[in-house]
């Protein structure tokens, strides 16, 4: 039965507790109960220690060369904590929007990322000794996932099934639940809606696509290249518009014999949001969940008149996540979707000392699907 500890240092110490004779069957109950104390033992021990951990530090706002890789010494997990060591980490946009200045950092120095997976390795006080060496992953603050190792609240893990590995996790776990919130929550999906995705070959697009459509909606997705319109169209999208070429406002028009899309969800902004606004369907909807090409303008809401009657909606998945209902509700619908086939697709696996061309594959907009870090 080995067991593996973190000394202060970094490295790890195997402990391994087994038998160097017969035991005779009727005292096998004794010498188990007696082998699983020492276990307990000294792994109660090792949670009382330090570990290194090593971390992607941001000092001030400004460009990917503003990361840094630091070591420190990790305390055991407090009440209420455990200490996860990560095996995945997940590179998502709003890391982006934190290190640039768009979302405020409480102080500097500050960590990085909101999205990773891993196994619990010790536990704080109060905490049940069942969390230990469970599969685990999370989403959302407190910002700082871009770690070998990190102390978390419990009540932010969720227990990964069999079905889904540690790559999988950190790449959709965010992802499907901005999905669901949007799905289930902001504009609930009925069969037959129309849903335009704007950046619809991205990591979020290529779920809110799948997702979409195995609801019964008819989606419609804008990209950049031909490559990224058969890759979305491979994931959910019925019709495909590279923006380069095609108008999508027209596009959609023609798509839905001129009546709109019911519902356009734009992580693009600035000028696109305002357009978008002019491919809704009477009664549509446009959620507004990011802003990769600038802030989006203020709206004059002679614009949603009702000669027009749509509406417009700024979500947050931080916010969201926030409720804890929620987020259980959510990251069970996120393990249903996968098991039901929702496809994840993973574009780079970069070492975690490479954050800093993680975020320049991101910002490239050259990437198709999801970014990795490993520790």
């Amino acid at each position: 039965m080995p067991f593996q500890s973190g000394n202060a240092d970094g490295s790890r110490e195997s402990v391994v507790f087994f038998c160097t004779s017969v035991v005779p069957k009727r005292g096998m109950t004794a010498y188990i109960r007696t082998t699983r104390l020492l276990a307990r033992s000294h792994l109660k021990t090792a949670m009382r220690e330090s570990t290194c951990q090593r971390r992607i530090t941001l000092t001030g706002h400004g460009g990917p060369e503003q990361l840094r890789l630091i070591e420190s010494a990790l305390p055991p997990p407090g009440p209420g904590e455990v200490r996860v060591r990560q095996r995945a980490i997940g590179v998502n946009f709003v890391d982006v929007y934190f290190r640039t200045g768009v979302y405020a950092l409480p102080a500097f120095p500050s960590g990085l990322g909101v999205e990773a997976a891993g196994m619990v390795e010790a536990i704080g006080e109060g905490v049940d000794d069942a969390w230990l060496g469970r599969r685990v992953a999370y989403a959302g603050p407190p910002i700082g996932a871009y770690a070998n190792v990190r102390n978390l609240p419990v009540a932010q893990l969720a227990c990964l099934p069999a079905n889904v590995d540690d790559d999988t996790a950190a790449a959709i776990l965010l992802r499907g639940l901005t999905a669901h919130m949007l799905f289930a929550h902001v504009r609930p999906l009925r069969a037959g809606d129309v849903v335009l995705v704007h950046a619809a070959a991205g990591g979020l697009g290529l779920v809110l696509a799948q997702w979409a459509s195995a609801l019964g909606a008819r989606v419609i997705g804008t990209v950049g290249s031909d490559e990224k319109a058969t890759l979305a169209h491979a994931h959910g999208t019925e019709r495909t518009v590279i923006h380069t070429r095609e108008d999508f406002v027209a596009a959609t028009r023609d798509f839905t014999n001129g009546r709109g899309a019911d519902f356009v969800i734009d992580g693009i902004g600035g000028a696109t949001f305002d357009r978008s606004l002019d491919a809704l369907a009477p009664f549509g909807m446009a959620a507004s969940i990011g802003q990769v090409a600038g802030d989006v303008a203020a709206i004059d809401m002679a614009r949603l008149h009702a000669s027009r009657s749509i509406a417009v909606s700024r979500p947050g998945v931080f916010r969201f996540v926030a409720d804890s209902e929620r987020y259980r509700e959510g990251c069970q619908a996120v393990f249903d979707r996968l098991a039901t086939g929702l496809r994840v697709r993973i574009s780079e696996r970069l070492p975690l000392a490479d954050a800093a061309r993680a975020h320049q594959l991101l910002e490239s907009g050259r990437s198709a699907g999801s970014l990795l870090l490993v520790p």
